[in-house]
């Protein structure tokens, strides 16, 4: 089944999908941000099918978000995350923090975040990067950007 291209839409969400919005991409990035970088390790933990795990690692490293570095003489690699990966994984953050709120149930969230700066257990918290305070989706305007798509012209 061909899948929808999204990354000539003039929508950041849209392209960002076309990256990572098949539901085995974020866990790949999650696996490897975790520290298992090796297929095996990701294969075995996911429980995905090797063809599968190939192709979106395949698509990964395609567009930028992962580097695929060999570590032995044979034809093996492990993965790492990219700085383009690495910004991905606090939108995965974001969607954790979503899950922990509403998903979590009695036990809780499954993963904290304890802070290098502070040394503290702390939750993702997104701010506006002008005057620091919390940004969200009832706190926004949205308005077009230099990359909009052009208005359709009315009748």
């Amino acid at each position: 089944m061909q899948r929808t291209n999204f990354q000539d839409m003039a929508c950041s969400i849209a392209r960002t999908l076309d990256v990572v919005g098949e539901p085995w991409s974020p866990l790949i990035l999650r696996d490897v941000w975790a520290g298992s970088t090796r297929f095996d390790a990701i294969q075995t933990d996911l429980g995905i099918s090797r063809k599968v795990l190939t192709e979106r690692l395949n698509h990964l490293v395609d567009n930028g978000v992962l580097d695929r570095r060999p570590y032995d003489r044979r034809p093996r690699y492990e993965y790492v995350l990219t700085e383009k990966g690495t910004e991905l994984i606090d939108m995965l953050m974001a969607m954790a923090n979503w899950g922990d709120r509403w998903l979590a149930g009695d036990a809780g969230p499954p993963v904290l975040y304890r802070h290098h700066t502070c040394g503290e257990i702390g939750r993702v918290d997104q701010r506006c990067s002008h005057c620091g305070e919390p940004i969200h989706a009832d706190n926004v305007d949205l308005l077009p950007g230099p990359g909009a798509a052009p208005s359709p012209t009315p009748n």
